[in-house]
């Protein structure tokens, strides 16, 4: 597979996952493999460079890649997708929470495709902006600081601010026509729909 160039993948492995009884969501299972585990291995196909986001390494030790923790505690994902600019070495960073069973290379590379000159790129699917499968530029990092310093934002006016390309759902559903590379496990249903299992092959509690 021909990597995309200068670009680092990143696994956003933050949240205590309360609904899913506390586990980590990167462990959650999908055909005897872990999330993260299958992440890593798409990204490591992809990209030059991968990394975690976790403020707890632990989990995510035998992965074999950097995990580093969030620089600005307390701040969700947005401070996942700020420790991951401040971490990558590389002029881009593809950012993806851990608890995305549907990562695709084709999806993935689809969109940075359509970055154009603009500092991000994301999807606008059916809930919103889809901040963590998307493309961010080292340039965006002092915005994203500042505006995390300063207080709460969204994912979604971190991306409005930068200027980021926004790829609508009818572009998107040419390469992913049901948004499954979107589909995330919160809770106990979503397991159950998503045909996850929990760590060790459990199900969910």
């Amino acid at each position: 597979m021909e990597r995309i160039p200068g670009c680092t993948g990143a696994l956003v492995a933050g949240g205590k996952a309360t609904r899913l009884g506390g586990w980590p969501k990167g462990l959650l299972r999908a055909g005897g493999e872990t999330l993260a585990a299958r992440a890593v291995a798409l990204f490591r196909a992809l990209f030059g460079e991968v990394l975690v986001v976790a403020n707890d390494p632990a989990p995510y030790a035998d992965l074999g890649v950097p995990v580093v923790p969030d620089a600005l505690p307390g701040k969700g994902a947005p401070g996942g997708l700020h420790a991951a600019l401040r971490s990558a070495r590389t002029p881009w960073v593809f950012a993806a929470g851990c608890d995305m069973p549907f990562l695709s290379a084709v999806a993935i590379r689809f969109l940075w495709e359509r970055r154009g000159a603009a500092p991000a790129a994301l999807v606008e699917w059916e809930r919103g902006l889809e901040g963590l499968h998307a493309f961010w530029s080292a340039p965006c990092l002092p915005l994203v600081e500042r505006m995390l310093r300063e207080g709460e934002p969204s994912l979604r006016a971190l991306a409005t601010a930068a200027g980021a390309r926004v790829v609508t759902a009818a572009e998107w559903r040419l390469v992913d026509p049901d948004g499954r590379a979107f589909e995330n496990a919160n809770a106990p249903e979503d397991l159950r729909r998503l045909g996850l299992e929990g760590p060790g092959g459990s199900g969910p509690r």
